[in-house]
C-alpha cells in the first residue's frame, strides 16, 4: 500500500508494479494544499528526514537489447522544467554547408562546421539550455539530466583553462544529433568537444541507437566519462550520477577523458593511496545528504518487481536485472509512474520513449514515442526515424534555418509563451490544467479514454511496419511517405482526443 496527498484528501492506494493505481478508500486531512502534489506521500517522507534526491528533475530509463520484449535498445525519458514552457516538435532536413563555415557556440566559442549535417527530429524546449531531445537520422537519440557536481565558480575554471571563451552547453547534443551515425560515435564526438572547449554544466546525457546506449556524465569544465549500458540490464537515471566505478582500460565499457583520475587526485576528490577503484560519482559528484536516490530506487523497485529495502546510506548499483523484459508500454507506465519515488509531475514537458530496433531498416524499426505534457494525462504516439516533416500543429512556423541559430531559440520575446490554441502541446497542457484542477475525480475518465486510444495504436504498429516494410524494398521514398502520413493522422487525432477530454471539463 502506497498513502498519497491528493487535494483536500488521503488516499490510500494500491499499485501494480508499473504504478498504475486502484483507490481502496478516501481519509480526510485537513488543511492541506488544494492543488495536487506531485511527490504525493513521498514529500511527507522527506519532511520527516527520510532519504531525499538531491533534484526532482528529468528522469531516465535505459533498457538494454537482451532486456527488452522485441530486442530493442528503449530509452525512455521525462523532460522536466519549471517556469513558463512549450515545446516545439519539427523533423529538420540534412543542410549541406558552405567551405569555412563556423558553428557558434555560447559566448565568444566557435569551432568549425561541417560538411553537411545530419536530419533529425528535434523537440526543442524554447528559452532553456540543457532541455532539448534529438532523435536523428541514423537512429541515434540524445537526451539530458542534470547532476550537481563539487561547486567550482565559472570563473575560476575559465582562469585555468577548464573552459575556453565561455564553453559549450547548449549546442552539445544538437552537434552530437548532427554528426553521429552511433551512440559510442556521439560519445566520442561530445569528449573531443567537452576537452577542447570545456562544459559549462554539471549532467548526464543519454545517448543511444539500436545497439548499445550510454551514459556520458560530465562535470563542469573539461572532465568526462562514459559507461556503456549492459545489454541484458536496465538503468534507472535520477538527477544524480550514478556512474561509480571506472575502469577506463576497459574501453568496450568506459571512455572518459584522459586526465578524469589525475585530476581528482589533485583536487583531492580521490586518494588512490587507500587501493580502491575509483569512484566517478564519488569524486566529481556533490555530496549528497543521503547516497539512496528515492526516484532511483522507486525505478529499481518497479524493474527488478522486487521492495528494495530503503538503507538511505547505500548507493545503488548502476543498473539492475529487470524481472522480466521490457516492452515500450512497461517504460511509458513507468515515466507516468505517481507514489513514492514518483517520476512523473506537472512540470514534465515531455515523456519519450525511443524504441531502437535493429532487424529492420532504421526509417521503420527505430521510432520517437512521445507524450505532449505530464504524460499520465497525455497520449503516447509513434514518430518513425524516417518521416520526413511533422504537422504544422506541432511546431511554430519558423524558418528551418532560423529556427537554428541561438538567437531564435534564446530569444525573451513576450509572446513566445502565451498559450496557443493551434498548438498540440498547448492543447494537451490546456488538457492537464483541467485535470490538475480536480485531479482525483478525473484522472481515473481521461486515463481510461487515453490508454484506449493508445490500445489502438499498439496494436495497429505490425501491420502498419509490415506495409512500410513492403514499400521500402521497392520504394524507400514512397515508404517513408506512408510513415509521414501514419504518423500525422495518428498524432491529430490524438489532438482531437486532447480537445474532446477537455470540453468534459468546465
Amino acid at each position: 500500500m502506497i498513502f498519497c496527498l491528493y487535494n483536500v484528501v488521503l488516499k490510500i492506494i494500491s499499485y501494480d508494479e508499473f504504478g498504475r493505481s486502484a483507490c481502496i478508500s478516501d481519509i480526510e486531512v485537513k488543511k492541506m494544499d488544494k492543488s495536487k502534489v506531485v511527490y504525493i506521500f513521498f514529500a511527507a517522507i522527506l519532511a520527516v528526514g527520510s532519504f531525499a534526491s538531491s533534484a526532482s528533475g528529468c528522469y531516465a530509463v535505459v533498457v538494454g537489447k537482451d532486456a527488452s520484449t522485441d530486442g530493442a535498445v528503449l530509452l525512455g525519458h521525462n523532460e522536466q522544467n519549471d517556469g513558463p514552457r512549450f515545446l516545439n516538435f519539427r523533423k529538420i532536413p540534412r543542410i549541406e554547408h558552405k567551405a569555412g563555415e563556423m558553428v557558434k557556440l555560447q559566448g565568444e566559442t566557435e569551432i568549425p562546421q561541417i560538411k553537411e549535417s545530419y536530419a533529425f527530429l528535434w523537440s526543442e524546449n524554447p528559452g532553456t539550455t540543457y532541455s532539448d531531445g534529438y532523435f536523428n537520422e541514423w537512429g541515434v537519440a540524445v537526451v539530458s539530466d542534470g547532476c550537481p557536481d563539487k561547486a567550482e565558480k565559472l570563473q575560476n575554471l575559465e582562469a585555468r583553462g577548464q573552459l575556453v571563451k565561455g564553453g559549450i552547453g547548449y549546442m552539445l547534443r544538437r552537434l552530437i544529433a548532427e554528426r553521429a551515425k552511433t551512440a559510442r560515435e556521439g560519445v566520442t564526438i561530445a569528449g573531443e568537444l567537452i576537452e577542447r572547449v570545456g562544459y559549462l554544466s554539471s549532467r548526464t546525457l543519454v545517448i543511444a541507437d539500436s545497439k548499445e546506449a550510454w551514459l556520458l556524465s560530465m562535470s563542469r569544465g573539461k572532465h568526462w566519462v562514459a559507461q556503456r549500458v549492459p545489454d541484458d540490464a536496465v538503468v534507472l537515471l535520477p538527477n544524480v550520477y550514478i556512474i561509480d566505478k571506472v575502469n577506463l582500460n576497459d574501453t568496450s565499457n568506459f571512455l572518459g577523458s584522459p586526465d578524469l583520475i589525475e585530476y581528482a587526485i589533485k583536487k583531492g576528490w580521490h586518494n588512490p593511496a587507500g587501493g580502491e577503484t575509483f569512484d566517478f560519482s564519488k569524486a566529481y559528484g556533490q555530496q549528497q545528504k543521503r547516497l539512496m536516490d528515492p526516484r532511483q530506487w522507486r525505478g529499481q523497485c518497479l524493474v527488478t518487481g522486487k521492495d528494495i529495502e530503503k538503507e538511505p546510506d547505500r548507493k545503488l548499483p548502476f543498473s539492475v536485472k529487470p524481472a522480466r523484459k521490457l516492452s515500450v508500454k512497461d517504460v511509458v507506465s513507468i515515466l507516468r509512474f505517481h507514489g513514492e519515488g514518483a517520476v512523473c509531475s506537472n512540470v514534465t514537458q515531455e515523456a519519450a520513449v525511443f524504441q531502437l530496433r535493429s532487424n529492420m531498416p532504421v526509417d521503420i524499426g527505430c521510432i520517437y514515442w512521445r507524450c505532449s505534457a505530464e504524460p499520465c494525462i497525455s497520449i503516447s504516439t509513434p514518430w518513425y526515424c524516417g518521416i520526413t516533416k511533422t504537422p504544422q500543429e506541432y511546431y511554430k512556423a519558423v524558418d528551418v534555418k532560423e529556427n537554428l541559430t541561438l538567437e531564435c531559440h534564446f530569444s525573451e520575446s513576450p509572446e513566445k509563451f502565451r498559450p496557443d490554441a493551434g498548438m498540440a502541446w498547448w492543447i494537451f497542457k490546456g488538457l492537464q490544467d483541467k485535470v490538475n484542477a480536480d485531479y482525483r475525480d478525473r484522472i481515473a475518465f481521461v486515463r481510461a479514454a487515453c490508454d484506449k486510444y493508445e490500445e489502438k495504436v499498439f496494436a495497429a504498429q505490425p501491420k502498419v511496419e509490415n506495409k512500410a516494410m513492403e514499400l521500402y524494398r521497392s520504394n524507400k521514398s514512397a515508404a517513408k511517405r506512408y510513415l509521414t502520413d501514419y504518423s500525422r493522422a495518428v498524432a491529430l487525432s490524438a489532438v482531437d482526443k486532447a480537445r474532446e477530454l477537455t470540453k468534459q471539463f468546465k
